[in-house]
């Protein structure tokens, strides 16, 4: 691999970390702008902060997990990786143009593996992790759920006999703090997969070796790039998050964030790549179902499911065509 191959790939890894801030800034702001404690200009330099400083407070387990141990790394040359990332990004560019918040991780997932099943066949895959990815698909949203649930659930308890006026100044200060860790776990799980790709990179291309650590300037151009991709963030699927599932006050907004950021927190902490949109997404219908079943839209809840289906084969089939015209053009 030459260092001009090595740079140019770096760069579109650095694409896909910025495309995957942009995709899911959703995320990290849908709920604080929808129930109105915060605009959106000033909700999106928010969480692109907190995105930023997560290298500070988390360790590089998730970015290990997709370097090391989804595909073999014998497998790994410019045109797998080449493959991978623009099935992903062709992914996110798709259902962000039409407003389906999708996992930009599982996108990277199913582009590493169609990448790497076209060119050596189901060997290339890693059971393991591949499988322990695959299964943060179910859980990730379930346990977002369960958490917005319980703490929705918690909170109407103890707010029991205080009047909705004072339960709603109160959150709508605790938004501050609930967006801010969700943020910051959004930042921590998702810039490290990029991390993770980079690192492949440069252990192919023997810049480094398999054993030594990820250069720091890795981890500050990947929190840069998802930083700035957050900051430039899309308003399409803000609307789809915050508004269409079902409608949120700043208690199920902070009950919403806080328990997608206590799976995220944990989900890092133990190495899996999750799906920030599942997360999110299963705790606010969570909240949503605590109040009344019939509150949450199961309509737009189900077609977002069926775009999480789709995610990993539709990006690993884009991949696995872009590796083949890769392989035989370049």
């Amino acid at each position: 691999m030459t260092l001009y191959t090595l740079a140019l790939l770096i760069v579109v890894a650095l694409v896909f970390d910025f495309m995957n801030g942009f995709h899911d800034a959703a995320n990290s702001i849908a709920t604080i702008v929808s129930t109105g404690v915060m605009r959106p200009q000033w909700a999106v330099a928010w969480a692109a902060f907190f995105n930023f400083i997560a290298f500070l407070v988390f360790g590089l387990l998730v970015a290990s997990t997709v370097g090391k141990g989804i595909i073999t790394p014998a497998i790994v040359d410019p045109h797998v990786i080449f493959g991978a990332l623009v099935g992903a990004i062709a992914w996110d560019v798709i259902t962000w143009y039409y407003g389906i918040p999708s996992s930009s991780s599982h996108a990277l997932i199913g582009g590493l593996a169609g990448a790497a099943v076209a060119k050596g066949g189901m060997s290339t895959l890693i059971a393991s992790g591949f499988l322990k990815t695959s299964a943060a698909i179910v859980l990730s949203p379930a346990l977002g759920y369960v958490l917005g649930s319980v703490l929705m659930v918690a909170v109407s308890w103890i707010c029991a006999n205080t009047t909705p006026r004072r339960v709603d100044r109160w959150f709508r200060r605790l938004q501050f703090i609930s967006a801010s860790l969700y943020s910051l776990g959004h930042g921590g799980n998702d810039a490290q997969k990029t991390m993770g790709i980079i690192w492949m990179l440069l252990i192919a291309a023997s810049a480094i070796g398999t054993n030594d650590p990820l250069p720091f300037w890795v981890v500050l151009a990947c929190q840069t790039a998802m930083g700035l991709g957050t900051l430039f963030g899309g308003w399409r699927i803000v609307r789809t998050m915050g508004m269409r599932i079902t409608k949120l006050k700043p208690v199920s907004g902070f009950c919403a964030e806080t328990g997608g950021a206590i799976t995220l927190f944990l989900a890092t902490a133990m190495g899996v790549p999750v799906s920030t949109t599942h997360t999110i997404t299963g705790a606010i219908v969570g909240v949503g179902s605590v109040q009344k079943v019939s509150a949450v839209r199961w309509g737009v809840a189900s077609s977002i499911v069926w775009a999480w289906i789709f995610t990993i084969p539709c990006s690993a089939f884009v991949a696995a065509i872009a590796w083949w015209i890769s392989e035989h053009s370049f």
